[in-house]
């Protein structure tokens, strides 16, 4: 048996390494209490700006809105930056495999991206989140293929599938495919319906789905944000996301959560050799794919932004 965790916390927005610190302390804490996996939500470092439009309709953008976006690129991260190294040297120190969502500056570009660290080894793994939702796609990029990875790890296989992409189902058919066992859902969806999906996820592709979101208050937000907050029917101490975060087993039983409006750790005990019990009789890659009738092809080369043909001096 392996213990697993999911966290269901508010960060700091806009200020990476404050909430860096606040990972490294509860990493701590589900160290001690014999977490080997821990699941931290979607753009836990950077933020989720939710409620702001960066100053954006259709056809125009305002200085403030642009004042507020460089607010948010300088409060994200590199992933060789010393933010990414502080978390780090945490995981290493409590021996806690953590999966992450950040606010990756690559380039000139935020990307949405999960990253897997492990002890010892710092970042294992990335996937920079493929299609943005909504508002979103404004000011973040798209990933590509090459970040659709899994990381091995002592307590079994790990993929990473962030947020709406988690209804896609040829990502999600491409990630059973790769013997995802334990498979991260980190999200800003605190939606109800979202636990039926997860459910529906840990059954069709017969894995442990740990799902992590924020649980955040406008007054989390720095003085800045709310300045240009749009939700206008919320107040200071209303909350913004209110997390519903879950472990479920691949029976699809629910074994911890959801829980809603506070800050906690939800823990389970997995054992993986329930994936193959309940391929018995359904197998989402083996004999019920039907690849006589069915193909999904998936290109995972890494697309360069410039690419020069034709080039004769």
């Amino acid at each position: 048996m392996t213990k697993v965790v999911v966290i269901q916390a508010a960060s700091f927005p806009f200020e990476a390494m404050k909430s860096i610190d606040k990972a490294c302390e509860i990493l701590k804490k589900v160290a001690s209490n014999g977490a080997k996996i821990a699941v931290f939500p979607e753009a836990f470092i950077g933020g989720y700006p939710k409620g702001s439009h960066f100053g954006s309709v259709v056809g125009n953008r305002s200085m403030d809105g642009r004042k507020l976006y460089q607010k948010y690129v300088e409060g994200a991260v590199s992933l060789d930056g010393p933010e990414m190294a502080r978390l780090a040297k945490a995981v290493t120190e409590t021996g806690v495999h953590t999966v992450i969502g950040i606010i990756e500056k690559y380039g000139r570009t935020l990307y949405c991206t999960c990253v897997t660290l492990a002890p010892e080894t710092g970042v294992a793994g990335i996937h920079r989140k493929l299609m943005p939702t909504g508002q979103e796609r404004l000011i973040w990029g798209f990933g590509d293929g090459s970040t659709i990875e899994t990381v091995d790890s002592p307590y079994g296989r790990i993929g990473s599938v962030i947020c709406w992409e988690n209804y896609m189902p040829a990502l999600r058919q491409a990630m059973y495919a790769q013997g995802t066992e334990i498979y991260c859902a980190p999200t800003a969806d605190d939606r109800k319906t979202w636990a039926s999906s997860m459910i529906h996820i840990a059954v069709e592709g017969r894995v442990f789905v740990l799902s992590s979101c924020q649980v955040t208050k406008l007054s989390d937000y720095p003085d800045y944000f709310q300045e240009q907050f749009i939700m206008k029917d919320h107040q200071e101490d209303d909350y913004l996301m209110h997390g519903g975060s879950m472990i479920v087993n691949p029976y699809g039983e629910v074994l911890a959560g959801p829980v809603y409006d506070e800050e906690v750790e939800l823990y389970a005990d997995i054992d993986l050799s329930m994936i193959q019990q309940t391929n018995l009789d359904y197998d989402v890659c083996g004999h019920y794919s039907r690849p006589d009738v069915f193909n999904l092809q998936v290109d995972t080369a890494p697309k360069s932004k410039v690419e020069y043909l034709n080039a004769t001096n």
